[in-house]
């Protein structure tokens, strides 16, 4: 998040692509804690949701498989144990990877503004669509933790920096794109599905937030609806 509050001019005009969810991830993981040989409540669904031996026993190859996964996505403590924070991150990428490339099927985001980016907080996905046409999307996104959520309703873009650094957390925000006070999307370097989340921003990869940069500009439309779990 920055506390940007200047205004630019429309530019119309968007290229036409289409791309599938993409499961992509950040920065270097955390040191790994001490492997737990504790079974958690979500065992069993942990196991499946890694290609484990669906056993409902914590194993020392389970927990060392775990433990990767939560080191991979920053879930501390990352001891391995299948508990509920590592089960709702995995069930998050599941229902994301269910959406397929139908994100708007509910009809939530408008179909009437033309060119339009659109933030389901929800599933923490975002896209971007040209009336009912898909250009770009969905991707993982990660949104505004519990206290600093990311505002909901009809947004535009109104300034964009592309080698941003916030004012108020002193940390870089590439490809930021402002589109309600000090929120935006811009890149950073962890995963998508790190928790709690961001201070209010649409965090995104390289990839995706360099893509959202070329394909938006001042004065398009921003939608976000929904609510994060946890929020």
């Amino acid at each position: 998040m920055g506390d940007i509050r200047r205004r630019g001019a429309v530019t119309l005009g968007i290229a036409a692509l289409t791309a599938p969810l993409v499961v992509a991830l950040g920065a270097a993981p955390a040191q790994a804690a001490s492997c737990t040989s504790q079974t958690g409540p979500y065992q069993k669904k942990v196991e499946k949701f890694l290609g484990l031996t669906v056993d409902g026993r914590q194993s020392a190859s389970d927990c060392k498989a775990i433990q990767a996964f939560q080191t991979k996505h920053g879930i501390s403590p990352n001891a391995g144990y299948a508990g509920p924070v590592t089960w709702g991150v995995m069930d998050l990428m599941n229902k994301q990877k269910a959406v397929g490339n139908k994100p708007n099927k509910d009809g939530k985001c408008p179909v009437n503004k033309g060119r339009i980016a659109c933030v389901n907080l929800t599933l923490q996905l975002s896209w971007i669509q040209d009336g009912d046409k898909l250009v770009y999307g969905p991707v993982a996104v990660r949104t505004g933790r519990d206290g600093y959520e990311t505002r909901t309703g009809l947004k535009k873009i109104y300034w964009r920096n592309i080698d941003h650094v916030s004012t108020i957390y002193d940390v870089p925000m590439p490809y930021a794109q402002f589109f309600d006070g000090g929120q935006a999307f811009h890149q950073v370097g962890v995963s998508m599905w790190n928790p709690p989340g961001s201070h209010g921003c649409v965090n995104m990869t390289k990839t995706h937030a360099k893509k959202y940069w070329s394909l938006l500009k001042n004065g398009d439309d921003v939608f976000v609806y929904g609510r994060k779990p946890g929020t």
